[in-house]
């Protein structure tokens, strides 16, 4: 997939909407982690050193289509302000009257926030005429939140009906890592695959069986594999509704010579908590009363031999619950091996790059992707709502 970037637009005192990826995490109401605002600076400081004037708008956190006062966007306009060393004043609303006037207001190099998407239902239902009232006070349209490009919302792909579009910077640079994965992977291309639902990885594993040379499989998704074989998982995570599929699953995966590697041995507890009690246990054989929580030191061995042989390998979800220090081992020892080997190695943003930035690692993976689950769509080669208006002719 190639992009019309924001490099090929005639910017300079034109009035431009720059859709960011401003979900963060707050705390207290502040920013508790700013690497998704950091990531959008170097199309922010291309567009104001090229004396564009740049209205930013991203949604952030669920607020159902209404106002909720804890998720407006004076925090993130707080943190742009320090990072960017400038004034960066926050608009009322992002369209109509509050918006055109903040806009309005800018002289060619500033800045301003406009008030969270989705406090307007609108957004996410992509209202043709509610993206209109959106791109009014704009001359061109900028998109550089990957993390949202497989949803067709106002502000992500409404608004591109209305105004010339480009891609952002750091939609570019996701789009050039990724594209190699699909296009000619360095083999053996292996996955890493985790998280604490099998359901969001189940398209993962029909669309790239074959693709992918061999699945490596953790966290909670790894529970529902081994009780469709039949194994005795106590009280872990366990979605039954999907306990055939995963059956027929490897069997395809046997037919089309895609390996799918399951935990030998796992971390258990009676709960999800720092001061539960611990200890190892078969991954075939958890006791009732029991949960599997981490991936056991066998596994990690095993795991880690194939890992350090492969040419690629993508990393979609943690392989336990490493927000708890009991249970990080896993995580944390496969994230150390991932960040010294000689293959090409991505991270697949969401749950993963927190855990890989907690630990400090963030800088030592070929590419740390933004996305989430809109990387996860783009390998399978799902359609990207977001992107498709703006691909090079």
């Amino acid at each position: 997939m190639r992009l019309r970037t924001v490099k090929n637009a005639d910017i300079r005192s034109r009035n431009v909407l720059l859709r960011a990826d401003y979900n963060v995490p707050l705390v207290e109401g502040q920013v508790a982690d700013d690497a998704r605002i950091r990531a959008s600076l170097p199309t922010l400081h291309f567009l104001l050193d090229g004396g564009a004037k740049v209205a930013v708008c991203s949604h952030l956190g669920r607020p159902q289509g209404k106002p909720v006062p804890e998720l407006r966007m004076d925090a993130v306009a707080q943190v742009l302000a320090e990072l960017l060393g400038c004034d960066v004043p926050k608009a009322k609303d992002c369209v109509g009257a509050p918006a055109r006037k903040a806009v309005d207001k800018l002289d060619p190099g500033e800045l301003v926030v406009l008030e969270n998407v989705r406090f307007h239902p609108e957004e996410e239902s992509n209202d043709p005429a509610f993206a209109k009232l959106m791109a009014e006070p704009f001359d061109l349209y900028v998109n550089d939140a990957f993390a949202t490009a497989h949803r067709a919302h106002a502000s992500t792909s409404g608004v591109t009906q209305h105004l010339p579009s480009y891609a952002g910077l750091l939609v570019d640079r996701e789009i050039q890592a990724l594209s190699g994965l699909i296009d000619n992977p360095r083999r053996p291309y292996c996955m890493l695959l985790g998280g604490k639902k099998a359901q969001d990885k189940l398209g993962v594993l029909k669309n790239l069986l074959g693709k992918v040379d061999s699945f490596l499989v953790g966290g909670g998704v790894a529970f529902t594999f081994l009780k469709a074989q039949g194994h005795e998982v106590g009280e872990s995570i366990v979605d039954d509704s999907l306990l055939d599929t995963m059956k027929d699953l490897l069997l395809e995966a046997e037919k089309r010579g895609t390996e799918i590697l399951l935990p030998s041995d796992v971390i258990v507890a009676q709960e999800l908590s720092a001061t539960a009690s611990t200890r190892a246990s078969s991954a075939t054989d958890i006791t009732a009363g029991w949960m599997g929580l981490d991936i056991g030191p066998e596994t990690v061995r095993r795991y880690s031999e194939v890992l350090k042989g492969a040419g690629t390998v993508v990393w979609a979800g943690p392989m336990g619950a490493f927000e708890i220090d009991a249970f990080a081992s896993g995580t944390r020892s496969l994230a150390e091996l991932l960040a010294g080997i000689k293959g090409f190695t991505v991270v697949g943003g969401g749950e993963t790059g927190e855990a890989v930035a907690k630990l400090g690692l963030a800088d030592k993976f070929g590419h740390l992707s933004t996305g989430g689950g809109a990387t996860l769509a783009f390998l399978q080669g799902k359609t990207m709502p977001a992107l498709e208006p703006l691909r090079a002719d």
